[in-house]
C-alpha cells in the first residue's frame, strides 16, 4: 500500500504538487480539443452555419456533462476520502457501484435524448438548413452517451488511483483519434457535421475501454469489486457533485441565453463569433480545471487523513500559483487573439471583426476563473458539496444571467454582451474568497 499511494505521502513541495497535477491538466487541454477539433473542422470545411450549429445543441450536450462531473467528482471525493480512512474494501465497492449507476443513468439519458430532440430543436425556431445540422450533430453524438459518462469517470478515478499518465496517455490518444477521424469523416467520407459527432464519440470511447480494462485487474489500488448498493453513498456522491452539475447545468442556459442575445443584437454572424470566442475561454480554462482536478485527490486524502498541515500547504501554494497563471493566461490571451481567430474564421469574414473585438473583452474573465474553479473544486473535495454548489451556481448562472439581462441595456447593445463573463467572474472571485475565508478553520487549511 505504501508504494501503491507514494504520492500522497510525498512532501508537500510546488514541485511535488505539479508533478501530480500536471497529467491532469494536460488531459483536460487535450479533452477540449474534442469539442475545438469539431469546431475547427467544421467551421473551415462545412461553414459557419454548421458552426452555430454545433453551439446551439450545447445545452443537451452540457446536460450530459453535467450529470457525468457530478457522478465523477462527486464520487472520487467520496472514495478516496474513504481510502484516506484505510477503509478500501468499502471504498473498491462503492467504486464499482457508482461506474454502475453511471452506465444506467447514460442509458435512461440517450432514451430520453432521442425523444425529446425534435421537439427541443424545433421550440427554438431555427432555420431548416442549420435545424438539418443541429439534428444530425446531436442524434449521432447521443450514440456515445454511456462511453462519455464513463470517459469522465475513468479519467478521474485513474487520476486518483494514481495512474494519471495513463489517463493523459488515453486523453492525447483520443484527442489525436479524434482530429484524424474528423478529417476523414468530414472530408474524406463526406459523412459532414455528423461525422464530427461520430469522431467526439469514437475519441471519448477509448478512455472508456481503457478504464474498464485497468479496473478489471485486482492489483491496481482501486479496481472493480462485487458492489454492495448503499443509496447514502449514491446519493453523498450526487449532492457532493453538485457544483458540477451545476456548472455544467448552467452552462449550456447561459450558452444559449448568449445566443440569443447576439442573435438580438448582431445577428447569425453573432453566433458563430461567440462560439469562437467560447472556444478560445474554454481551452485557457481547462487548465485551471485540470489543476482543481488534478489535487483534488489529494485534498481529499489529506481531510480524510486529517493531516492539516499537508492540507494547509496545498492550498496555499494552489492559490497562490493559480493568481500568478491566471495574470498570464489573459495577457497571452488578449495579445493572441488576431491569430487565435484566424484558425476559425477569415479576415474577409463578417465573423472575424466581431470575434476579434469579443475576444480581446471577454478574456478579461480568465483574470478570475483559476481561482473561482479551485474554490469550487476544493468544496467537493472537501465533501462540502453544498457550499461547493452555491459558489458554482451563484458564479456561473446568478451572476451571469443577470450580467447578460442588465449590461446590454445600459451599455447599448452588444459591448455588454461581451463584457458579462468578466463582470460574472468578478463578482464570482468576491463570493469565492469570503466562503474561503468563512471555512479556513473549520477545515484546518
Amino acid at each position: 500500500m505504501e508504494n501503491k499511494l507514494n504520492s500522497y505521502h510525498l512532501p508537500v513541495t510546488g514541485k511535488n504538487i505539479l508533478r501530480f497535477a500536471f497529467p491532469t491538466i494536460i488531459m483536460t487541454v487535450f479533452n477540449t480539443f474534442y469539442t475545438m477539433v469539431d469546431g475547427l473542422f467544421v467551421s473551415n470545411l462545412i461553414g459557419t452555419d454548421a458552426l452555430s450549429a454545433i453551439n446551439l445543441t450545447a445545452p443537451a450536450i452540457g446536460l450530459i456533462t453535467a450529470v457525468s462531473g457530478m457522478l465523477a467528482t462527486g464520487g472520487s471525493a467520496v472514495v478516496m476520502k474513504k481510502m484516506g480512512e484505510q477503509k478500501e474494501r468499502e471504498a473498491r465497492q462503492d467504486f464499482t457501484m457508482l461506474i454502475l449507476a453511471n452506465a444506467v443513468v447514460g442509458a435512461v439519458m440517450m432514451t430520453l435524448g432521442y425523444s425529446l430532440m425534435d421537439k427541443l430543436l424545433a421550440a427554438m425556431d431555427l432555420s431548416p438548413e442549420i435545424f438539418s445540422y443541429c439534428r444530425a450533430y446531436l442524434s449521432n453524438y447521443l450514440i456515445f452517451t454511456i462511453p462519455i459518462l464513463l470517459m469522465y469517470n475513468f479519467s478521474l478515478y485513474l487520476i486518483a488511483a494514481d495512474k494519471s499518465r495513463l489517463s493523459l496517455i488515453c486523453t492525447i490518444a483520443g484527442g489525436v483519434a479524434n482530429i484524424i477521424l474528423d478529417y476523414l469523416f468530414i472530408s474524406l467520407a463526406g459523412l459532414g457535421i455528423r461525422g464530427a459527432a461520430v469522431a467526439t464519440g469514437l475519441g471519448y470511447s477509448i478512455t472508456a475501454v481503457v478504464g474498464f480494462l485497468v479496473f478489471c485487474r485486482k492489483k491496481n489500488l482501486l479496481h472493480f469489486q462485487k458492489p454492495v448498493f448503499r443509496g447514502r453513498v449514491l446519493f453523498h456522491a450526487a449532492t457532493n457533485g453538485l457544483s458540477e452539475l451545476a456548472t455544467a447545468l448552467v452552462s449550456g442556459i447561459t450558452t444559449l441565453l448568449f445566443n440569443l442575445a447576439m442573435l438580438q443584437y448582431v445577428g447569425e454572424d453573432g453566433v458563430a463569433a461567440i462560439t469562437i470566442i467560447m472556444y478560445v475561454l474554454m481551452f485557457v480554462s481547462a487548465l485551471f480545471i485540470g489543476y482543481s482536478y488534478g489535487v483534488a485527490p489529494m485534498i481529499s486524502y489529506y481531510h480524510g487523513e486529517e493531516n492539516h498541515e499537508k492540507l494547509k500547504k496545498l492550498i496555499s501554494f494552489s492559490i497562490r500559483f493559480l493568481v500568478g497563471a491566471s495574470l498570464l493566461c489573459t495577457v497571452v490571451s488578449i495579445l493572441a487573439t488576431t491569430p487565435l481567430v484566424r484558425i476559425f474564421t477569415s479576415p474577409e469574414s463578417p465573423v472575424y471583426e466581431l470575434a476579434v473585438v469579443g475576444n480581446r473583452f471577454c478574456s478579461l474573465a480568465l483574470l478570475f476563473v483559476g481561482l473561482n474553479t479551485f474554490a469550487s473544486g476544493m468544496f467537493t473535495a472537501l465533501s462540502n458539496g453544498v457550499v461547493s454548489a452555491i459558489l458554482a451556481f451563484s458564479r456561473s448562472f446568478l451572476f451571469t444571467v443577470a450580467s447578460i439581462q442588465l449590461l446590454p441595456v445600459l451599455l447599448g447593445g452588444v459591448m455588454g454582451v461581451w463584457l458579462a463573463t468578466p463582470v460574472a467572474e468578478l463578482l464570482g472571485t468576491i463570493m469565492a474568497v469570503a466562503l474561503l475565508l468563512k471555512y479556513r478553520k473549520r477545515y484546518g487549511y
